[in-house]
């Protein structure tokens, strides 16, 4: 007896398999990219929609169907504009080769300099109780908030983040913005969380930590100008009252990388 899918299976080529596999990973890194973004969201909206249209053709709800179909011609002609973040963010990973790399960016050896550097000028920012905000970047690419502050891309060392931390100072308020080993900008801008079940013991510098670990990947650092506490935040939680080794073993955790094969590309990462 002859199978409809007998002769697609006969005609199925190695390339084919390549192509799928390709199709796969970009499809894989598109999602790296978006997730814990608004266009998560957006496209969860749009599949709603896609689904309440098939069903409507197929009840025959006529103007309903229209409707959703006119709707829909104006939503795709409206996504450049809705995704425009995450279209410029795309092109400029593309543009960096980031995209379709993977592994440790950095040596482990200039990893672990980057991580003396930033427990050294946490745990002394602490002692004088001089208030601080570090984001160190991931996957989710940051240059909407790197361009609300002052560009620096200076190599990360205590001096330097010392000097941009002295209270009454321009850039003392804002946020660094750390990529790779570099800071990228300082005095940034960042986002509140609208969560309002937080201990009112937090003030606008944790609620900035929280509120762009809400919408990125990033893991933040945050040191309190009232207690000298050491916090960190990530996917909208705050970790409060870390000392040097706690921090270590954070950073360790959030910034060491290990290369991705075919095996485990579709492996969830934290």
């Amino acid at each position: 007896m002859y199978l409809p899918f007998q002769g697609f299976i006969s005609s199925f080529r190695l390339l084919d398999i390549l192509d799928i596999l390709l199709v796969a990973f970009v499809l894989y890194k598109l999602f790296i990219l978006i997730r814990n973004t608004r266009a998560v969201a957006l496209i969860k909206g749009l599949l709603v929609l896609g689904v309440v249209t098939v069903v409507s053709k197929v009840l025959d709800l006529h103007v309903i169907n229209w409707m959703l179909q006119q709707g829909m011609t104006v939503i795709l002609v409206a996504l450049p504009v809705v995704f425009q973040p995450e279209l410029r963010r795309a092109l400029e990973q593309i543009g960096r080769g980031r995209l379709f790399r993977s592994g440790q960016v950095i040596s482990m050896e200039e990893l672990e300099r980057l991580i003396d550097e930033i427990v050294a000028i946490s745990e002394s920012l602490s002692k004088t109780h001089t208030g601080a905000l570090i984001v160190f970047e991931r996957e989710v690419g940051l240059n909407d908030y790197i361009d609300t502050g002052v560009a620096i891309e200076g190599l990360v060392s205590q001096e330097l983040l010392g000097n941009i931390f002295i209270p009454n100072t321009p850039l003392h308020d804002g946020a660094v913005i750390i990529r790779e080993n570099r800071i990228m900008a300082a005095g940034c801008l960042l986002p509140l969380t609208a969560d309002r079940s937080l201990s009112t013991e937090l003030g606008t510098r944790h609620r900035a930590a929280i509120g762009i670990s809400e919408l990125t990947d990033a893991v933040i650092i945050v040191v309190s100008e009232e207690t000298g506490s050491i916090s960190y935040t990530y996917g909208g939680h705050i970790y409060r009252h870390l000392d040097g080794n706690a921090l270590r073993n954070v950073l360790k955790t959030f910034l060491t990388r290990t290369p991705q094969g075919l095996a485990n590309i579709f492996k969830w990462r934290p």
